[in-house]
């Protein structure tokens, strides 16, 4: 049992028959009153995001999320296979699981699979990717404003926002949480 006053991002709880996660939470003491727990939670299984107040005593029982390191190997129209590490199982996991962020993986690359009670809900990719700049405009020389930026494909198809002076062929290093550029590689 996990209560509210012990929240964290991150934290896993069971409620209400679905199992949440803590994206935000905040302490609130206000001068009148007794104290609350402000919360942004999100459904794991469904990915809805919901903000909810609780007080510091109410408890839940807290879920395990087994999170898991495979290999993504390859797809299939709508189906994507993952391969388990310990014992070479293959997986299929349906697009609809995968998150927005997936579109930096390449195939051969690890991730950590998502699942509760054996259902599996998602798909984290690394945090941080290295990958080929497989189309871009090259800069010219006096289009140096401030954090000038432009459009490039990666080799997933990805596109993302480059600065001036990454050209095709480039290898760059993509935050997959943000999607944004971090550095050459």
């Amino acid at each position: 049992m996990i209560s509210a006053g012990d929240f964290r991002n991150g934290v896993t709880f069971e409620m209400e028959g679905g199992v949440y996660q803590i994206i935000e939470f905040q302490h609130v003491k206000p001068g009148k009153g007794a104290a609350f727990v402000r919360t942004k939670i999100r459904n794991v299984i469904s990915g809805a995001v919901t903000e909810k107040t609780f007080s510091p005593t109410d408890k839940f029982p807290s879920a395990f999320v087994e999170r898991k390191e495979m290999q993504y190997l390859y797809n299939d129209g709508d189906l994507y296979y993952f391969m388990d590490n310990e014992t070479y199982e293959n997986i299929p996991i349906s697009k609809d699981v995968l998150s927005d962020n997936f579109k930096f993986v390449k195939e051969n690359m690890d991730c950590k699979v998502l699942s509760y009670k054996g259902k599996v809900f998602g798909v984290e990719p690394p945090f941080f990717i290295e990958l080929e700049v497989t189309e871009t405009e090259p800069g010219f020389k006096g289009d140096t404003a401030t954090n000038a930026t432009k459009p490039a494909t990666l080799e997933t198809g990805a596109q993302i926002r480059v600065p001036l002076f990454i050209n095709e062929g480039d290898h760059i290093k993509v935050d997959t949480r943000t999607g944004e550029y971090m550095e050459r590689a």
